[in-house]
């Protein structure tokens, strides 16, 4: 009996051993679930895996540690999760000579785990992957300095004038990125697996860091989401969405971002990705987001890729192309030379793209706004007006409805003939104006005599006003030397 009662308390005495490790975090992750009953945690008593590796305790100084290639491929994955350890030290960069030797010793470490990741030389375990996105997190996610723009004591600068601001920490900050690239993109890298670290709170905060003032790091930023968009499938809607979150951000309230470029690339290549029929959702994202982006101030400095996704959109569904004119017209700058001539290059493009029925819909506001562009004593907005006519589909598209167009802009071409202070223009307007005889002398011949008949009625009204201006003066003269003959 008393036999019976020390074996008893022997095997009890060995089943709460085996649960310590895994309670303390040296164990497998697996062997201790928070959310399971007690009775199960008492019952799992499996030995110790040697292939799991163990989470070393944190490290309170910074050693060199042995390369991957001076120990055995068993120890690689303990070896691999006490570097990011060593990558998870924080140091001052504003000081270059400050801790120098811990922070070298920091970049080879970074380097080695990217020559790791890079290699494919083993599958990393999930302790491993979790850690890792962990250090990168530790690392790249940080409170970005006050912009330039931002209150900050100093007279407001513009940003388009700005040498822009570089990352002190960039030596580290790069590495880090290029290992979080090499994870995502190689091919030992099972989504299932890095969905659970690479979740959403992830590509929120890594959406925040574009608007870094630091080129170099939203290069890279741009590079690394583009690849997360095409691998995890799962988070292609939630990422969309957080982008348009950021563009309507942009526009209706701080106009002031420095990745809104950056972004636009991405979605470019994203777009050129929809399946056709196009998705009710792409169409609402181009009429709420893109259309919309042109009215900041800023457009200057991202308009080339906002063009560019525009144009995506008009080729991808050629039905789209009234809707993208008439947002154009409806953002069109009013005393902004430059941005017109924006528009108008963008313009042209959406143009080419524009089949001859959806021209028709939206032709008549369309060259309302042209005839005001070819009146502009800017001569860069007259000019880049007058090369629509240098394109042959614009040419062939405003020959078929030159019935409307022509009785449009006939007055506009016809003042700057007149009155325009550019030679230049004088040269372009006359062309146009040849082009449109050469299409249909009669139309023009027409044009001409209303444009004369309206120039003579207008010509009889001011005399008309003058005759009764000077006899309204007469009057008043002759009325004060009466006053003064009665005095």
């Amino acid at each position: 009996m008393f036999k019976k009662i020390i074996k008893g308390g022997q095997r009890k005495s060995s089943k709460s051993n085996s649960t310590d490790a895994s309670l303390y975090g040296y164990g497998p992750p697996s062997s201790h679930n928070p959310g399971s009953s007690p009775n199960s945690i008492a019952v799992v008593a499996p030995a110790q895996n040697p292939d799991v590796p163990m989470v070393p305790p944190p490290m309170t100084t910074m050693e060199p540690l042995p390369l991957f290639r001076d120990v055995s491929v068993s120890e690689r994955q303990n070896l691999f999760l006490r570097k990011l350890q060593i990558c998870c030290f924080q140091f001052d960069f504003s000081n270059t000579l400050k801790s120098a030797r811990e922070k070298e010793i920091k970049r080879q470490t970074l380097l080695e785990l990217v020559d790791f990741i890079q290699s494919g030389s083993g599958k990393i375990s999930d302790v491993c992957q979790e850690e890792m996105i962990k250090m990168i997190g530790v690392n790249i996610f940080r409170c970005l300095p006050p912009a330039s723009h931002e209150n900050t004591g100093q007279e407001t600068t513009d940003p388009e004038e700005d040498e822009g601001y570089l990352e002190p920490s960039w030596p580290h900050l790069q590495i880090v990125y290029e290992l979080l690239l090499r994870y995502v993109v190689s091919s030992e890298t099972d989504t299932k697996v890095a969905k659970r670290y690479i979740d959403h709170s992830f590509v929120l905060k890594l959406l925040d860091l574009f608007d870094s003032e630091d080129h170099r790091e939203r290069e890279f930023l741009k590079t690394i989401l583009h690849r997360i968009y095409g691998k995890f499938m799962v988070h292609r809607p939630f990422i969309r969405k957080a982008i348009n979150n950021i563009f309507y951000r942009f526009i209706y309230e701080t106009e002031r971002h420095s990745g809104i470029g950056e972004l636009l690339e991405i979605l470019g290549s994203i777009i050129n990705g929809f399946a056709l029929p196009m998705k009710e959702e792409h169409k609402l994202f181009l009429v709420r987001a893109l259309i919309p982006l042109h009215k900041p101030k800023p457009v200057a400095m991202y308009h080339q890729q906002l063009s560019y996704c525009i144009i995506q959109f008009v080729e991808k569904d050629y039905k789209l192309a009234d809707t993208v004119i008439r947002g154009l017209l409806k953002y069109w700058p009013l005393t902004n030379c430059q941005k017109e001539v924006l528009f108008l290059g963008e313009l042209e493009e959406v143009l080419e793209a524009t089949q001859p029925a959806e021209f028709q819909r939206c032709m008549v506001p369309l060259f309302r706004q042209i005839a005001r562009c070819l009146n502009s004593s800017h001569f860069q907005v007259a000019e880049r007006a007058l090369f629509l006519w240098n394109n042959e589909h614009i040419v062939s598209l405003i020959a078929q409805n030159r019935q409307v167009i022509l009785p449009i802009i006939f007055k506009a071409l016809e003042k700057n003939i007149q009155n325009h202070w550019n030679q230049a223009i004088h040269v372009l307007t006359v062309n146009v104006q040849k082009m449109f005889m050469e299409m249909d002398a009669e139309l023009f011949n027409e044009c001409e005599r209303q444009f004369e008949e309206k120039e003579a009625r207008a010509q009889e009204v001011e005399e008309q006003r003058e005759i009764t201006w000077k006899k309204l003066a007469d009057a008043a003269v002759q009325g004060g030397e009466d006053d003064m003959v009665t005095a």
